[in-house]
């Protein structure tokens, strides 16, 4: 709609996971460096961990259109299955046949084909989406996946991406054997200040535009106040601001541009939005259960309430004057109440 408006060859901020429009921040290069030895070692299991909308799945695209013939990749992003419906995903995703196969029987047909493209010296990778969904039984199915074997070395690698209720799962007492073989982990962080206005630029270049100063300077501080660095939000946030400029017939994105875009949108700053998604509680994962599955309420301790209490009225007293120190301290008080909250969560 607006890409004659501003000279553009093709929409730069499309939701949809595209490797030419993909963004190498340090954090996203780490984790594909990662991926890389995972693919390349014989032995490897890693655990890439995001923000929903931190490009993980876009990181994966990447991973398997660089793989060439040596390596055989089986994808599987629906986890929302049983261990026999999974290991039939496996199976059936490196194009086996499953059909009358029982749990035994599949995992002899698995085994015999990871043996076959060993003796063919072939790669052979298991990536799972989306693996905060997999169920307690399901990743123990994964694990006794990754340790089949020939006399010499480990025939399959793994690589498991979620979002960060991943890392609490793999940490769980009770998930002990599976933690130890994840032996790489690493949590896709948001970008920072300066990689916000470099993905806007690339992003915008990619997209052909004939000239990159489509955002005024001004316009990324508010960008990191509602996206936090987190491309898909930058993506949804930047196309709305585009579009807000262009029904105001305006060349040029400001911060009022955004500002406006956001209210469009309905948006929340950023650190409130997370404020409300770490209150989420994992399905079948969160401790202290009812007998019908439901959470136990939480109550906290007087030496916790005083704890909370203290650090409030600390923050507080650190506050000045003027509106641009006290938007700072906000962000600061914010901070800290969070820190508070995730050790009275530990404590819980």
């Amino acid at each position: 709609m607006y890409l004659e408006h501003f000279h553009l060859r093709e929409h730069p901020f499309r939701l949809t996971p595209d490797f030419d429009f993909f963004f190498m921040s340090r954090s996203h290069a780490r984790a594909k460096a990662y991926l890389d030895y995972t693919v390349v070692s014989r032995d490897g299991f890693a655990g890439i961990t995001g923000e929903i909308g931190a490009g993980k799945t876009t990181l994966l695209n990447k991973l398997v259109k660089e793989l060439d013939h040596s390596t055989i990749l089986a994808h599987i992003n629906q986890t929302q299955l049983n261990e026999l419906e999974f290991l039939q995903a496996v199976v059936s995703a490196f194009g086996l046949d499953i059909t009358g196969a029982g749990k035994v029987e599949l995992i002899n047909r698995l085994k015999t084909f990871l043996i076959r493209q060993a003796e063919m010296d072939k790669r052979v990778v298991l990536a799972v989406d989306e693996a905060q969904n997999l169920t307690r039984g399901v990743l123990e199915e994964i694990r006794m996946l990754s340790g089949i074997e020939s006399s010499k070395t480990k025939l399959m690698s793994v690589i498991l991406m979620g979002q960060p209720e991943l890392e609490e799962i793999i940490n769980a007492p009770d998930m002990e054997q599976l933690s130890q073989r994840v032996r790489l982990r690493f949590h896709l962080g948001p970008l920072n200040e300066q990689e916000i206005k470099d993905y806007v630029l690339h992003r915008l270049s990619v997209a052909g535009a004939r000239s990159l100063d489509l955002f005024d300077d001004s316009a990324y501080t508010i960008i990191r106040y509602y996206a936090g660095g987190i491309p898909r939000l930058i993506n949804t946030l930047c196309d709305m601001a585009l579009l807000t400029a262009f029904v105001d017939d305006k060349g040029l994105v400001t911060d009022k541009t955004v500002q406006a875009a956001a209210k469009e949108l309905a948006w929340v700053s950023f650190d409130e939005r997370q404020s409300k998604l770490q209150k989420r509680v994992l399905p079948g994962h969160g401790p202290n259960k009812k007998a019908n599955g439901a959470a136990a309420p939480q109550e906290a301790s007087p030496q916790e309430v005083a704890e909370f209490s203290k650090a409030i009225q600390a923050a507080i007293g650190k506050m000045g004057s003027g509106f641009e120190g006290l938007q700072e301290q906000l962000k600061g008080i914010e901070k800290q109440l969070g820190e508070v909250v995730r050790q009275l969560e530990k404590r819980s």
